[in-house]
């Protein structure tokens, strides 16, 4: 695999939306997320959702959230945890690394987003099999912890950082 172009992993800023409207998921991926759009009106909503973007050389290849205080909503005790929510690589650049090289990006940023923040959460679909490989490989555990979410079961993945 060719080396990939450093990336750029930042808060979300007024000046992405034009890159914003033009990402693209087909259906049977975009069934698992929500499309930065739908990411930043979010936020707009609740100031505990922060979105970000993930930006290969001047191309917009990703977005994601952290949710400072919405992991006890999937039974996460831990104050100190942060939610991640809605990551996705666009259709375009997927296969590339992109998506891996972000999530071991993640520790990193949560501790300088929130110094005292010692693991980070996500939930996936129990049916999308390539996610959670993903997140295993990316060091993501599944302990066990399921909820139901609105299109079925959903499994909760664990990082804990260090």
């Amino acid at each position: 695999m060719a080396e990939l172009a450093p990336l750029t992993i930042r808060k979300y800023a007024k000046n992405d939306d034009a890159y914003i409207t033009s990402y693209y998921l087909p259906e049977d991926q975009a069934i698992y997320t929500s499309l930065p759009q739908s990411v930043v009106e979010a936020s707009l909503l609740d100031e505990s959702q922060i979105p970000f973007v993930i930006y290969s050389a001047d191309h917009l290849v990703g977005c994601f959230a952290l949710h400072t205080h919405q992991a006890k909503m999937y039974g996460i005790e831990n104050p100190h945890a942060l939610l991640l929510k809605s990551f996705s690589i666009d259709a375009r650049h997927q296969k590339r690394g992109y998506a891996l090289k972000t999530l071991q990006s993640l520790p990193a940023l949560a501790k300088q987003l929130i110094s005292d923040t010692n693991e980070l959460v996500l939930t996936v679909h129990h049916t999308n099999i390539p996610a959670q490989q993903l997140y295993s490989k990316a060091g993501f555990e599944d302990k066990g912890m399921r909820f139901e979410g609105e299109y079925g079961e959903e499994l909760i993945f664990h990082y804990r950082l260090a």
